[in-house]
């Protein structure tokens, strides 16, 4: 399976961008799809998740302000509201699937840089 995340650019602090991930490849189900981001320097971070139940799980940082979706099993999105310049990151989608065995999937990440 294979990621790749769009949407990422430059907005400035207040505004808004939406980032959409999407799956090519053969998956049987979905366990989990989530949103990651990385600043130089700094491990990589959890921004958000989405259970195959539909539970959200949010990073304290972003609660209110960013929304997750899901769009079947190969699609998912993550509205950015109310951009901070701390937000300023690569951001990666994440996808716990399963083919045959459980397995995961990292996209190769989309920048987002929110000036003051």
């Amino acid at each position: 399976v294979q990621l790749v995340e769009s949407g990422g650019g430059l907005v400035q602090a207040g505004g808004s961008l939406r980032l959409s991930c999407a799956a090519s490849g053969s998956i049987s189900s979905v366990n989990d799809m989530g949103w990651y981001l990385q600043v130089p320097g700094k491990e990589r971070e959890l921004v958000t998740t989405i259970t195959s139940d539909g539970v959200t799980n949010y990073a304290d940082s972003v609660k209110g302000r960013f929304a997750m979706s899901r769009d079947g099993v190969k699609n998912t999105y993550l509205q950015m509201n109310s951009l901070k310049p701390e937000d300023t990151a690569v951001y990666y989608c994440y996808l716990d699937y399963s083919w045959f065995r459980r397995r995961d999937a990292w996209g190769r990440g989309s920048q987002v840089t929110v000036s003051s």
